[in-house]
């Protein structure tokens, strides 16, 4: 019988910080089944449908990020602030947890905050290679910062980090398919295959990209898996259907991911926590294209962090429409190039990351 341990997990607004919050939330129930977790969220944010998905109690509290590009929106700022940690401090004061974990995103600022004001001890998980400023901030009084990339002493108190490496969705950590059934599964036969995904949002300007020059692709003799987004799936069928490309699994979301990164040779994408995490624990020579408007820029960073190892390729966005499919057919023809990437990224890869947070949390909390 595992003693009973109360637990806030706070943040959220995108797959990148929810899908390793409720990774880390499940290995807490692994670990300790009379564990009881409630997580704090950001009202309107995909972390209040996706968490009770996930089968767990998520509160929202009213916070909102500032808006560079309409600064009369932000009148209210104050206000949703003032609310949030009101309500963030009734629920650490409700809910008695013995342990916060902020895991980015604009719920876990005032969450920690009236954490470690109510003397609650705190560990942070930082997803990206470069850190927010609310999670510099709270740094000074988290217990422990999980990190998902070496070297992070930059922004944090080099005593505080551990390299845990960022959570990810059971099925890729474990994958138990093989390449022909993985192919099969897409309609696709035994060729050189690419992978495109964007984000479950899809990514537009690689989209525009694939799309300009798909007759390329297709002249090449490759296959394409190509994650689109809802908003530009019928234009990427029409689009291969006007020139007859069939070598193709073209979707607006892909639900096997596991399969798709065993079906592929190479891979297109974003630069976000989660992706990368992905890639690295695949092992998959990648084509980055990093989306410029992320904050501060961390995307870049996250790239760069496996560009400057050899563990990837980047395409800056701009330079998306000229060359990001000659780079990836290069790349796709280039068998060595492959093996070394292959061989680079694997160094990031780690696979036990959930449970190595959760060592921190029960040292922490003493159970």
């Amino acid at each position: 019988m595992s003693k009973q341990v109360n637990v806030i997990i706070s943040g959220g607004g995108t797959g990148g910080h929810i899908f390793p919050a409720v990774a880390i939330a499940n290995e807490i129930k692994a670990q300790l089944p009379e564990a009881n977790i409630l997580f704090v969220g950001a009202q309107g944010k995909m972390e209040m449908e996706k968490v009770p998905k996930a089968g767990y109690e998520i509160i929202g509290l009213p916070i909102a990020g500032i808006n560079r590009s309409n600064m009369v929106a932000n009148l209210s700022f104050p206000i949703k602030l003032f609310k949030s940690l009101w309500l963030a401090r009734k629920t650490v004061r409700n809910f008695k947890p013995d342990i916060a974990i902020g895991v980015g995103g604009y719920a876990s600022g005032p969450t920690l905050l009236m954490a470690n004001f109510m003397s609650v001890k705190s560990l942070i998980q930082e997803q990206n290679s470069y850190a927010g400023i609310t999670n510099k901030y709270l740094a000074k009084k988290a217990e422990k910062i999980c990190v998902a990339y070496p070297e992070m002493g930059s922004f944090f108190p080099e005593n505080k980090i551990v390299f845990t490496g960022n959570p990810v969705r059971k099925d890729i950590v474990d994958i138990e398919v093989n390449k022909e059934d993985s192919l099969e599964a897409f309609g696709l036969g035994q060729k050189p295959t690419i992978l495109v995904i964007g984000g479950s949002q899809g990514a537009r300007s690689i989209n525009k990209a694939i799309q300009n020059d798909l007759q390329k692709i297709k002249d090449s003799e490759a296959q394409l898996i190509w994650q689109t987004g809802k908003s530009f799936a019928d234009e990427a069928k029409q689009s291969a259907a006007d020139i007859g490309y069939t070598d193709c699994y073209i979707s607006d979301f892909i639900y096997e991911m596991d399969k798709a990164y065993t079906a592929a040779d190479i891979v297109i994408s974003r630069a976000g926590a989660l992706s990368v995490s992905e890639l690295c624990l695949t092992a998959k020579p990648s084509v980055l294209v990093p989306f410029p408007a992320a904050a501060e820029d961390h995307q870049t960073k996250n790239a760069m962090s496996l560009v400057n190892k050899q563990a990837a390729l980047m395409v800056e966005d701009s330079l998306a429409q000229e060359s990001l499919v000659d780079k990836s057919i290069e790349l796709l023809q280039n068998k060595e190039l492959q093996q070394n990437l292959t061989q680079n990224i694997k160094e990031f890869a780690k696979p036990l990351a959930a449970k190595e947070i959760v060592k921190e949390v029960r040292s922490i909390i003493g159970v």
